[in-house]
């Protein structure tokens, strides 16, 4: 297996494959470097082939410079040849309302399809499912550049 990524059975996340999912993401956010918002975030994410790769929120004092939980996890797997994604699940401490992802993490979710499973959770794991096409609807993608 290649990449360190976690191998799955099946491609889309069910019953105990869900629930790896969604934990890997909770023990992403454990990983948090977030000393100026106390806000840690955790992202876990299932590639077609059925690895997992996870990434937490890093931030920099320079505070634009930091980065994202989901699009760390993307890049991860990107960088071990990946670009096929079936599911991400996103973690919080958020109590009262489901993590979402920021206008720039849904526009790299984008660039890789519109078509796969968000899993946007509660510090209590409760969970809802987004497509990436619901968190980010009339999107420009690569497949309008060859539209000129």
């Amino acid at each position: 297996m290649e990449g360190g990524g976690q191998r799955l059975v099946p491609v889309v996340p069910q019953g105990e494959h869900l629930q790896l999912l969604l934990r890997r993401s909770q023990e992403a956010k454990n990983c948090a470097y977030c000393p100026y918002s106390r806000f840690p975030v955790g992202a876990a994410l299932l590639t077609a082939g059925g690895e997992i790769f996870s990434g937490c929120n890093v931030e920099n004092a320079c505070y634009n410079l930091g980065m994202c939980a989901e699009r760390t996890a993307i890049q991860k797997a990107i960088s071990e040849g990946h670009t096929s994604f079936r599911a991400m699940a996103i973690a919080s401490d958020m109590r009262d309302h489901f993590i979402m992802p920021c206008g720039a993490c849904r526009q790299v979710m984008r660039e890789f399809g519109t078509d796969w499973d968000i899993y946007l959770t509660k510090a209590d794991g409760t969970y809802i499912v987004k497509r990436v096409e619901e968190l980010l609807p009339l999107s420009f993608g690569p497949e309008d550049l060859k539209k000129v």
